[in-house]
């Protein structure tokens, strides 16, 4: 039991910190959606919304991030 409410609480640190780091982003103006390359199809009745460079850049980011944890973690 005590193995999941870790993994919850590290759930909830990490969702924590993303959340954190959108807010920053709109906070400093950085168009997170809003990029070009982000598809946009609107309608009468209803629009699609696929944003493909917002994704590629956040996990490009993330990448980059979780290596240079793993890296300093194995020293």
């Amino acid at each position: 039991m005590e193995t999941l409410a870790r993994y919850l609480m590290l759930g909830g640190i990490i969702l924590f910190l993303i959340g954190g780091g959108i807010y920053l982003a709109a906070r400093f103006g950085i168009p997170l959606g809003r990029l070009p390359g982000d598809i946009r199809i609107e309608g009468k009745n209803g629009g699609f919304y696929f944003p493909i460079t917002s994704s590629i850049l956040v996990s490009v980011t993330l990448t980059i991030i979780l290596n240079l944890i793993s890296r300093f973690l194995k020293k």
